[in-house]
C-alpha cells in the first residue's frame, strides 16, 4: 500500500479537478490497492494516435492532469523542433464526447502559457477540420480531442504534425521523452480560450467556409439530380457538415451563387427533400442512446436508419460515426438492405475518382495493407496507379503529402476515406458527397459494384479475430508460425506459398536481397502471405497481425475468382485450415469481427463449428428477422433447422450447440442437457456443466433487449 499510496498523494498534490481527486481520495479511504495500481502505477501511452482511454482519475487515464501534461509536452516538442512554431500556432478542435470541450481548453491554456499561438475552434467539429486548418493557417500542429467511434465512457487526443497528417514516427517517441520532461501542469486556467485576444484566435466561420470551397471544387457543375437518401451522425456532429456540404453542392448544382449559409438555421427545401435525418440520433449526445457502439459498422448501428428509409421509400442509408471522420454506406436491393463493406466502398470511390480523374496520368491511390486487392486489380488493367501502405492514415496521409498532386485517393477497409484533395486524413463528410457524386453518375451503388465484379473478377473478403490472453501467447503463436519451415512455409491447405513478408523481421521473398519496400518493427507482429490458385479460383491472400490496442489477433484474408462461389468457398477452407493448423492453441479464442457482405438475408453464411476456437455467443448481437430465417448478424449464422436456430459454442465443446429458437411466450432463462445425449469422452461430462452455466451468463448479457427467446442446451 506505502508505493500506490505515494502515487496517489502525488496525484492529489497536482490534481485540481474535483471530480477525479474525489475517485481517488475514495480509492484510498477503500484501500483498493489494486485500482489504484492500475490507475496510477503506469502512465498512458503516447503513441502514433495520441492517446485514447477511458475517462477517469489516474496517470494511465484520460483526465484533465494527463491533458495538461501532454499538452505541455507537446508544446516543448514544437518549440525545439519547428522554426517559428509560436508564431505559426496550433489548431484545437473537440467533439461533442463528455469532457471534450473542457479537455480542449486545458491544452489551449497549455500552449498559450508556452507562448504558442492557438487557432481555436469555438464550437463543435469532425475531425477533419483539425488537419484541414493546419493547413489552411500554416500552422505548427494540431490537436483533436475525440475518441472517434469508441465506447461513450472513452476519449482521446489526437496529434498533427505541421504538414497537415497525423504524426509518425519518430515524432511520437520524442512527443512522449518531452511529456515526460514537462509534467508539472503550469496552468489550469480554461479561461485563456476565450478572455486571451493576443494568442487565441477564433477561426470556426473562415475556416468553415475554405473547407465547402475545397469540397465544392470536387463536384463542378454537370452533377444531375442528386439522389435521396437518409442519413444518421450517430449521435454526433455530422449533421451540421453534412447538411451545409449538401447544401453547398445543390447551390453549385443549380448555378446559384449565393452567399454561404453557414449558420442558418432553416435548411434548403432541396435539400431537405434529398436528406432524411434519423431524428433519434441527429443532436450530438455523448452517451450514444440508441446504439449499443457508436460504429456504423457494428451491427444493428444502422436499425434506425433503416426503419425510417422503409417508412419513405427510401434505398439508400448514408452514416458517419461520431466525429464524422469515417462512412459507411446500406442499399436496399430488391427486399434486402445490404451494408456494404468499407473495401467495396473503397472500391466504388476509387473506380469513381479513376473515372474523373481518366486525363490524369499520374493519378496514384493508396491503400493499406489489410485492405482488398480489388483495386491495385483494376488499376493494373486501367492503367492507374496503387500503393499499399502500413494500416492507418498515418501513413496514408503522410505518403499522399509526399506525392502532391500525384495523390487521388486512399483507403483502408474500416470506413476510412481519404480525397487528398480536401485534406490528408479520413474525412467521412467529403466521401459522403464523392459517393453521392458517384450515385448520380451510375444510379444504384450496388448494382455498379456488381458490373465490376463481372469486369474484374469476384474479391471475398473474410477478416476476423482471435482473442489472445497476453502478448507473450501472441509474440509465440507468431514465433510457431515462422518455424514451420525456413525462410516460411511452403505451403497452406495445398496451396503453394507463392509470396511470403514479414515486417517484423524484415523479410520479403518478391523483393530484391528480400528485403520489404514497407517499413518493417520488431516491436509489432506483422505477416502477409500470398497463396496460389487453384482449380476453381485465381489466389487468395492473407495478412495476419497483432493488434496495437487490444489482446487480439488479427488476420484479413482475401480469394480472387470469377464466380462469387468459388471465391467464397476459397476463403472458407483457407481461414478453416489456418484455424485448425496455425490458431489451435486453446488460449486463443475466435471470434467473427465481419464478412465481405452485410446483407441481412440475402446470402447464407457457413456454419463456424468446425474452427476451432470460436465463441459464438459472446459477440452475438440482435438478431434480425427477414423472409422466415432468423440471422444473428455476425456474418456465420450457425444451422437452422426445424424452426431452431443453432450456434456452435465454444471449442472444448466440440459436440455442443446452442439451440434457439422465437417463442410467443414470455422470454425464458432456462437450460437444460438433452438427457438422451450421450459422449465418448468422460471427461466432457464435467465440461458440459461448466460451459453450461458459462454459456448462460453469455447469452444473457448478448441477448440484451432481445425478447421471446428460449434457450434450449442439446448435446449431439
Amino acid at each position: 500500500m506505502e508505493g500506490v499510496e505515494k502515487l496517489a498523494n502525488e496525484w492529489l498534490r497536482i490534481d485540481k479537478d474535483v471530480s477525479t481527486r474525489t475517485e481517488v481520495e475514495s480509492l484510498l479511504a477503500k484501500r483498493d490497492v489494486d485500482e489504484l495500481e492500475r490507475r496510477l502505477s503506469t502512465r498512458i501511452a503516447f503513441g502514433t494516435a495520441g492517446l485514447r482511454a477511458r475517462m477517469e482519475a489516474g496517470f494511465s487515464r484520460m483526465n484533465s492532469v494527463t491533458v495538461i501534461q501532454t499538452s505541455q509536452g507537446l508544446a516543448h516538442y514544437l518549440l525545439d523542433t519547428i522554426p517559428g512554431a509560436a508564431q505559426a500556432g496550433i489548431v484545437v478542435g473537440y467533439d461533442a464526447r463528455h469532457n471534450s470541450r473542457r479537455f480542449a481548453e486545458l491544452a489551449a491554456a497549455a500552449f498559450v502559457a508556452k507562448g504558442i499561438k492557438v487557432w481555436w475552434y469555438e464550437d463543435l467539429v469532425h475531425t477533419p477540420m483539425v488537419p484541414f486548418a493546419v493547413t489552411q493557417k500554416h500552422a505548427a500542429g494540431g490537436v483533436m480531442i475525440t475518441a472517434s467511434h469508441n465506447p461513450a465512457q472513452d476519449n482521446g487526443y489526437k496529434v498533427y504534425g505541421n504538414n497537415g497528417c497525423q504524426i509518425n514516427s519518430p515524432a511520437d517517441v520524442m512527443i512522449a521523452a518531452s511529456i515526460l520532461e514537462n509534467l508539472e501542469p503550469v496552468t489550469w486556467d480554461a479561461t485563456i480560450v476565450r478572455d486571451n485576444k493576443l494568442l487565441v484566435n477564433h477561426i470556426l466561420i473562415p475556416v468553415m467556409k475554405a473547407y465547402f470551397s475545397s469540397v465544392v471544387d470536387l463536384v463542378g457543375d454537370s452533377m444531375t439530380a442528386i439522389t435521396r437518401f437518409v442519413y444518421t451522425p450517430m449521435h454526433g456532429v455530422g449533421l451540421r457538415y453534412m447538411t451545409e456540404a449538401l447544401q453547398q453542392v445543390v447551390v453549385t448544382k443549380t448555378h446559384a451563387r449565393e452567399e454561404s449559409v453557414v449558420g442558418k438555421k432553416d435548411l434548403d427545401n432541396n435539400v431537405s427533400d434529398i436528406m432524411t435525418v434519423v431524428q433519434e440520433q441527429a443532436m450530438p449526445d455523448p452517451d450514444f442512446p440508441t446504439v449499443r457502439f457508436p460504429n456504423p459498422e457494428e451491427e444493428g448501428a444502422l436499425d434506425r436508419a433503416i426503419t425510417m428509409a422503409e417508412s419513405r421509400g427510401i434505398r439508400l442509408i448514408l452514416a458517419n460515426d461520431p466525429d464524422a471522420d469515417r462512412f459507411a454506406v446500406a442499399e436496399k436491393v430488391d427486399d434486402l438492405w445490404h451494408q456494404f463493406t468499407g473495401d467495396q466502398v473503397g472500391v466504388l470511390l476509387g473506380y469513381y475518382v479513376f473515372q474523373a480523374e481518366a486525363r490524369n496520368e499520374k493519378c496514384t491511390m493508396l491503400t493499406s495493407t489489410v485492405s482488398s486487392q480489388m483495386l491495385a486489380h483494376i488499376a493494373e488493367h486501367e492503367g492507374f496507379s496503387v500503393e499499399e501502405c502500413l494500416t492507418g492514415f498515418k501513413w496514408l496521409g503522410n505518403r499522399a503529402k509526399q506525392l502532391g498532386s500525384e495523390a487521388c485517393f486512399g483507403y483502408e477497409e474500416a470506413l476510412g476515406y481519404m480525397i487528398p484533395k480536401v485534406v490528408h486524413d479520413k474525412d467521412g463528410v467529403t466521401a459522403a458527397i464523392l459517393f453521392l457524386m458517384a450515385c448520380c453518375k451510375w444510379g444504384s451503388p450496388w448494382q455498379m459494384l456488381q458490373s465490376l465484379y463481372k469486369k474484374y473478377g469476384y474479391f471475398v473478403t473474410m477478416n476476423t479475430y482471435w482473442r489472445s490472453p497476453d502478448v507473450t501467447t501472441t509474440t509465440s503463436i507468431f514465433q510457431k508460425i515462422r518455424n514451420f519451415t525456413s525462410p516460411h512455409p511452403e505451403d497452406v491447405g495445398g496451396r503453394k506459398v507463392v509470396r511470403w513478408r514479414d515486417l517484423t523481421t524484415g523479410y520479403d521473398s518478391a523483393t530484391k536481397g528480400n528485403v520489404p519496400t514497407l517499413p518493417s518493427s520488431r516491436t509489432t507482429q506483422m505477416i502477409t502471405c500470398w497463396l496460389s490458385g487453384s482449380v476453381l479460383d485465381e489466389g487468395l491472400r492473407f495478412t495476419i497481425r497483432a493488434s496495437g490496442t487490444e489482446p487480439k489477433i488479427k488476420i484479413y484474408l482475401e480469394c480472387r475468382s470469377r464466380e462469387y462461389t468459388t471465391a467464397k468457398e476459397g476463403a472458407t477452407h483457407v481461414l478453416k485450415v489456418l484455424s485448425q493448423e496455425w490458431f489451435s492453441d486453446h488460449r486463443l479464442i475466435m471470434e467473427e469481427k465481419h464478412s465481405d457482405y452485410h446483407d441481412r438475408g440475402a446470402y447464407p453464411r457457413e456454419p463456424m463449428s468446425d474452427y476451432p476456437h470460436y465463441s459464438s455467443v459472446s459477440n452475438r448481437r440482435r438478431p434480425y428477422s427477414t423472409t422466415g430465417r432468423l440471422y444473428d448478424g455476425s456474418g456465420y449464422d450457425g444451422r437452422y433447422s426445424n424452426g431452431q436456430y443453432i450456434l456452435p459454442l465454444q471449442p472444448v465443446l466440440k459436440c455442443a450447440y446452442l439451440q434457439i429458437k422465437v417463442t410467443t411466450g414470455p422470454v425464458q432463462s432456462t437450460t437444460d442437457r438433452n438427457p438422451e445425449a450421450t459422449c465418448q469422452d468422460p471427461g466432457m461430462e464435467v465440461l458440459q456443466q461448466e460451459a453450461t452455466v458459462e454459456v448462460t451468463a453469455q447469452v444473457n448479457m448478448a441477448l440484451g433487449d432481445m425478447a421471446k427467446m428460449a434457450m434450449v442446451w442439446a448435446v449431439t
